[in-house]
């Protein structure tokens, strides 16, 4: 097995929606806010290539949204999918399942893409299965106002349509063995049944935080954001995952930190904390 780190690009999120009710004189000390209070995060993607399975976690925001929409979210940087798997010598046709972890436009959005006419979508991983669970299915294609406009239906409903789409069964809140040597978590704060992976690899657990932890800005247990369904469950949910990781070392792999790709914690007198951050490449 082998794991690839894939930058899709960044964008810029509001720095209040991101750290709910924890003030900005605390929060922009580690995530600091440009003049219109807009913090910039990473799409990170994850790569593993196991045998003849090449699985991608998440796949960015894509390109086929309009002017309008993008500027609302100043995407940067010269990273796509794109060329994050050229640079490691594969291309979406070798792709053989995509787990989104939820159906957010962030984390799903380039799993789909326009036909050659436009006249209507295709998925972008032709040969892959698509996997997602149940519960959040139908969470995202009958959503609540309050996450309608991040459930897209041109991300989502093609992925059906196309016959490439399956569930991961939800029996409890862990399922084990979905792959070789990963396992899901299943939280419900962020949305309903996000799914958090954990990868055994290299003798360590890596877990890929997706929403559940978006940088090491978050990890103080009240620094939740404003865009969670359920805040008082993610901190209940933190809580418990943040004891195991710092107890058994599991490496975090973040999905949205610019500027930190891995961490491990520590049990201080205050709670929880940052032990040391690294690059995915200085460790494995």
């Amino acid at each position: 097995m082998k794991l690839y780190p894939l930058e899709t690009g960044n964008f810029k999120l509001d720095g209040g929606a991101m750290f709910g009710v924890v003030p900005k004189t605390i929060w922009q000390k580690t995530n600091p806010a440009d003049e219109n209070n807009m913090c910039s995060w990473a799409m990170r993607s994850l790569l593993i290539e196991d045998g003849k399975r090449l699985i991608l976690i998440d796949c960015g925001i894509g390109d086929k949204q309009s002017q309008k929409f993008f500027s609302h979210y100043y995407m940067s940087g010269d990273a796509t999918l794109e060329s994050s798997l050229k640079q490691y010598g594969f291309h979406a046709d070798d792709i053989t399942d995509v787990f989104l972890t939820h159906l957010h436009f962030d984390h799903c959005g380039g799993a789909i893409r326009w036909n050659k006419d436009r006249t209507g979508f295709e998925p972008v991983f032709k040969n892959a299965v698509y996997w997602s669970t149940e519960n959040h299915w139908k969470w995202a294609t009958e959503p609540n106002p309050r996450e309608k406009a991040s459930f897209l239906s041109e991300n989502i409903l093609p992925i059906r349509e196309s016959g490439q789409l399956k569930f991961v069964n939800r029996t409890g809140n862990y399922s084990e063995n979905v792959f070789n040597n990963f396992d899901v978590l299943f939280v419900d704060g962020h949305t309903e049944s996000m799914m958090v992976p954990h990868i055994r690899y290299q003798g360590k657990t890596l877990v890929f935080m997706a929403d559940l932890l978006p940088s090491t800005g978050h990890i103080p247990l009240p620094y939740v954001m404003g865009y969670d369904t359920r805040p008082l469950i993610t901190i209940g949910e933190k809580g418990l995952f943040l004891d195991q990781a710092a107890e058994q070392k599991f490496v975090l792999f973040f999905e949205h930190d610019a500027v930190n790709e891995c961490c491990t914690l520590q049990h201080t007198e205050k709670g929880v904390r940052l032990n040391e951050t690294f690059k995915f490449s200085d460790l494995f």
